[in-house]
């Protein structure tokens, strides 16, 4: 018995919702593209990483709301039925995490981006810093300072 058929797989019910909720609560860079170049935007694609990060290359459509700043007050010039897309550095950073519990407690709707700044670089993709001109399409040592 291998490693993996060691702990059997789950009922493809249980799998289904399972995976389906996870789609509820995450997209990817290439979804996230895909819908930037079809014109296809209606959601708030935000950066929650500190100013400074956003500055030094960012996903080109985001703004910048670090996670700190996600209070009620802050948040009202955004209706209630806002989508928002959040991303951070990457796979080694919970600012993400952190700025989806501030925006879905105060009744948002958001998803994760997945891979953060490292997967959209990952996919080929280029940033943009802070002049709107693009960025090298790696940055070594990624900073979300959050």
């Amino acid at each position: 018995m291998s490693l993996i058929s060691q702990h059997p797989a789950a009922s493809s019910a249980i799998a289904l919702m399972h995976f389906s909720q996870r789609l509820s609560f995450e997209t990817d860079c290439s979804d996230v593209h895909a819908s930037q170049q079809d014109g296809d935007v209606d959601y708030v694609l935000v950066d929650v990483r500190g100013e400074a990060a956003y500055a030094s290359g960012h996903v080109p459509g985001a703004i910048n709301i670090p996670h700190r700043l996600m209070e009620r007050e802050y948040m009202a010039r955004y209706p209630r039925d806002t989508l928002f897309v959040v991303y951070c550095a990457g796979p080694h950073c919970n600012g993400v995490h952190r700025a989806a519990v501030r925006l879905a407690s105060l009744g948002y709707a958001v998803k994760e981006m997945l891979g953060g700044v490292t997967g959209w670089l990952d996919e080929g993709l280029s940033l943009v810093g802070a002049s709107g001109e693009q960025s090298a399409s790696s940055q070594p040592g990624i900073s979300c300072a959050c």
